[in-house]
């Protein structure tokens, strides 16, 4: 099992990563929480991995904390959500949101997020709730992005970037135009999609 990655950062399109570790390229998928606060291209960066083994595939979901891969791991425990929804829970709100959602059985907020119906929303809200104390102690940071991708078209890469969370292409380019701003790299045009959609 492959716990951490330490390694240079070498490509960064959301969500996926490919990180250097001496000579061996790890391609890693991560949610946006993480993303957000990748440093620059080139730079070290350190993920807390969850490995998983299939017979077709072997796949690597990377985090920018411990707490993060945990609330993931407990994500993924639960009938009916794999890892791709786990990170677009992740992608889609906090911690902090999800926790309430939780506790005021907000089924409306949760089947907002691509994937998730009615009944996996309820069944998220049943058994997330005597988890919800650890939950509520994890601090996803959401609020500052500390670096800049780079890629030729930041609109091209934020709605392919928000296809791959699980949205219909369509309702990824509506969520995109719907941003207000110019020049904004494709890591805040998803944020504020993002945002916008859990509004």
């Amino acid at each position: 099992m492959i716990g951490c990655l330490r390694g240079k950062l070498v490509i960064k399109r959301a969500p996926q990563l490919l990180v250097d570790v001496n000579g061996v390229g790890y391609e890693v998928e991560a949610p946006m929480s993480t993303f957000y606060n990748l440093p620059s291209l080139g730079d070290e960066v350190l993920l807390h991995t969850h490995m998983v083994v299939r017979e077709d595939a072997q796949l690597l979901y990377g985090f920018g904390s411990e707490a993060e891969r945990s609330f993931f791991r407990s994500l993924i425990k639960i009938n009916g959500v794999g890892a791709k929804m786990g990170l677009v829970i992740l992608s889609g709100m906090s911690a902090q949101a999800f926790a309430r959602c939780i506790s005021e059985n907000d089924v409306a907020s949760l089947v907002r997020l691509p994937g998730v119906g009615k009944k996996t929303a309820e069944r998220l809200i049943v058994e997330m709730k005597d988890k919800l104390d650890k939950i509520t102690g994890i601090s996803l940071p959401q609020d500052s992005v500390t670096s800049v991708v780079t890629v030729n078209d930041p609109i091209s890469d934020a709605v392919s970037a928000l296809v791959s969370l699980g949205y219909k292409p369509s309702e990824a380019s509506r969520m995109v135009r719907a941003v207000k701003g110019e020049d904004l790299a494709s890591e805040e045009i998803i944020r504020q999609a993002l945002k916008g959609a859990a509004a």
